[in-house]
């Protein structure tokens, strides 16, 4: 098994996400309520959707990991799966932004999520 399928396996089991369609294509998505978290692209890449807001306060610690690509346009952040530690940094990534859809549902947490970066169109 490879690591992208590792970490969806650990984060499925999280009572707060479901299983829902991904827009840009990708196999597996993991979504809570109406909003997709994270989806993963591979075997060894998982975006996950922190919110514009979120990665504006999270981006200056998170540009120091080799792991991340950041793209704070459209809050996306893409997880670059190599090592299990890469799996704990993404799962920590997912918990914030459940816990930015908690606290802040109208501002950090879209009905509507951006697509990412991968995006394709019908």
């Amino acid at each position: 098994m490879n690591l992208a399928m590792d970490a969806r396996d650990r984060l499925a089991c999280w009572s707060a996400l479901s299983c829902g369609p991904a827009p840009c294509g990708a196999a597996h998505c993991l979504c809570a309520g109406e909003t997709e978290i994270v989806h993963f692209h591979g075997d060894n890449e998982a975006d996950v959707h922190l919110t514009r807001p979120l990665l504006a306060r999270l981006g200056p610690a998170l540009r120091r990991s080799t792991a991340l690509r950041l793209c704070p346009a459209t809050g996306w952040v893409t997880v670059r799966l190599e090592t299990g530690s890469d799996i704990d940094l993404l799962a920590t990534l997912v918990s914030a932004a459940l816990a930015a859809c908690r606290t802040h549902a109208r501002d950090d947490c879209p009905a509507a999520t951006p697509p990412c970066s991968r995006h394709r169109r019908p």
